[in-house]
């Protein structure tokens, strides 16, 4: 069986105030166009089909024209999950019509965790489809109160999947998380992805996956395997913020023989304009070509530069964002060190701000209050989408 793996959409995302709409859609006319060419059995797509829970209407209509594109005109099959920028609800919503013409979508978890099944030449396919869930809805769900990070909660969920599983038929799950190859923490791979969690407990074990065949993961936008080859995120089909510019963006193609192995080819996908960085001084980058990419410009001078953006767009009408590459500060040794912010983290971020405003550290405790605060706003922030939109 050939599968399309694909995942982290956004559609109607927002890049440093550019919809990213048209973009998306010259991509997805590659995508149709791949599928015409390479006539998969079946399309997955593993969460974050949009890029917030109310999604802008341009951003609706590219997906419904999409979808219609695959499931009516082609007659392929898609199977879909909502991810944690998406608004379980609203995906969920007409699923039960939608399946009889092969458009599988499940935006809730539910406990009715029967497989949606394709067949080919050689059998029968069970696709396991575990949209993303809270912890705590997973432990209110099922009764456990043993819950509480997102591991526990896929250990739950694949668990119970597994147990009721027929061994005898190749079996492929749809996840949307960060999964790490043994529950450790890492780093994301993308800024422009926001945290399930703080401190590490958001990273779930690709342990969790050993009993499928394949795994189709969403969340991470750069494209990579977790612990085994058959345990894949397919990354997002476009860049969306500087941390991406190095990422080869597309999509994964999989194909599925009868004995369960999988083997994996990437398809890049061309944009329209690509996203980089441009590093120099600000006389070095106006005498650069004209060019329409979108570039994030780290400027060299040590002195500030009198409008710069301005200047710049006169080269690179695109431009998204400029800063100095880096700021001096004297370090505790008295030495002079550079700090480059897209290389701190949340934490990093308030330490530099408290000692800039204070002038010392912040203490243990403002520390662990500060990550309470952090970690309430990430929950708070999807349930109150939800509350919106019911």
């Amino acid at each position: 069986m050939k599968l399309f793996h694909t995942a982290d959409w956004h559609l109607g995302k927002l890049v440093q105030g550019v919809y990213m709409t048209d973009d998306q859609r010259y991509i997805l006319k590659q995508f149709l166009q791949a599928i015409d060419e390479e006539q998969p059995d079946a399309v997955i797509i593993a969460g974050d089909l949009y890029d917030r829970a109310l999604p802008p209407v341009e951003a609706v209509d590219l997906l419904d024209e999409t979808l219609a594109e695959i499931v009516l005109k082609r007659k392929v099959p898609v199977l879909s999950i909502a991810g944690n920028h998406d608004s379980p609800t609203r995906l969920q919503f007409g699923s039960k019509l939608m399946k009889e013409a092969g458009l599988h979508i499940a935006g809730e978890l539910s406990t009715n965790l029967e497989p949606i099944v394709l067949k080919d030449e050689y059998g029968e396919v069970c696709f396991h489809l575990v949209p993303f869930a809270e912890p705590s809805m997973v432990k209110n769900l099922y009764g456990d109160p043993s819950i509480s990070t997102y591991d526990d909660a896929m250990r739950k969920v694949t668990g119970i999947i597994e147990e009721n599983m027929d061994k005898s038929k190749r079996h492929v799950l749809i996840g949307h998380a960060f999964v790490t190859p043994y529950g450790e923490k890492e780093e994301n791979t993308s800024d422009s992805e926001r945290p399930l969690a703080i401190g590490g407990s958001e990273c779930v074990n690709a342990e969790c996956f050993r009993a499928f065949h394949y795994t189709a993961l969403g969340h991470l936008h750069k494209a990579h395997y977790v612990l085994n080859e058959n345990i894949r995120y397919s990354g997002s089909p476009l860049k969306y913020s500087a941390s991406e510019a190095n990422h080869e963006k597309g999509f994964l193609i999989v194909d599925l023989a009868e004995d369960g192995s999988v083997a994996v080819e990437k398809r890049r996908f061309l944009p329209r304009r690509d996203l980089r960085i441009v590093e120099g001084s600000i006389q070095e980058i106006l005498k650069h070509p004209i060019n329409e990419d979108y570039v994030f410009v780290r400027l060299t001078d040590l002195t500030p530069v009198v409008g710069a953006m301005e200047q710049i767009r006169t080269v690179y009408p695109n431009a998204m964002h400029v800063e100095r590459k880096a700021l001096p500060r004297e370090s505790n040794a008295g030495e002079s060190e550079v700090v480059r912010r897209e290389q701190m983290d949340d934490f990093s971020l308030f330490k530099a701000f408290h000692q800039e405003m204070t002038g010392q550290e912040p203490t243990e405790t403002a520390q662990r209050l500060f990550e309470e605060i952090l970690q309430e706003m990430i929950t708070e922030e999807r349930e109150t989408k939800e509350v919106i939109l019911k």
